[in-house]
């Protein structure tokens, strides 16, 4: 599976932690930036750019984007047609099951202040290995959000 994945400043540092884990486990990982820290960079640019590529395949790609809360974040992938982005700023991994299993979740937006590195790589390893569980009412609702612009 391609995973893109696309930080900023506050999730930049995990962001290089996370991409090796996330090949080991056997996933092509695509890097949408940040490539430099800079305490000044904004979200929206990198965000987009994996948004964008999860958009346009979301049958084949996912993303794991980074930030201080992971809130904005997934504001902004939720913009884009397609992209489902939950939110994982918090030790509650059920959370994280869940997002997949009832949302079919494709982005994981992860709140690096508020999570420990290997605290967001057990998500990511969860996120990754959780089915959609494709029971009607959940793949209902889901259609009858593609509706919505």
């Amino acid at each position: 599976m391609k995973i893109y994945i696309a930080s900023d400043h506050a999730g930049f540092e995990y962001k290089k932690g996370l991409v090796p884990f996330i090949e080991s486990i056997g996933h092509e990982v695509i890097d949408c930036g940040a490539d430099k820290l800079n305490e000044e960079d904004d979200y929206p640019e990198f965000i987009s750019k994996a948004a964008r590529e999860v958009s346009n395949d979301p049958d084949n790609a996912k993303g794991i984007i980074l930030g201080g809360s992971g809130q904005g974040e997934a504001m902004l992938a939720n913009r884009f047609k397609g992209v489902r982005a939950a939110v994982y700023n918090t030790d509650n991994l059920d959370l994280i099951r869940l997002s997949r299993e009832h949302n079919d979740a494709n982005i994981l937006s992860i709140g690096a202040r508020f999570v420990t590195l290997e605290q967001a790589k057990e998500a990511i390893k969860l996120w990754l290995e959780a089915p959609f569980s494709k029971q009607e009412k959940y793949a209902r609702r889901i259609a009858q959000a593609e509706k919505y612009p």
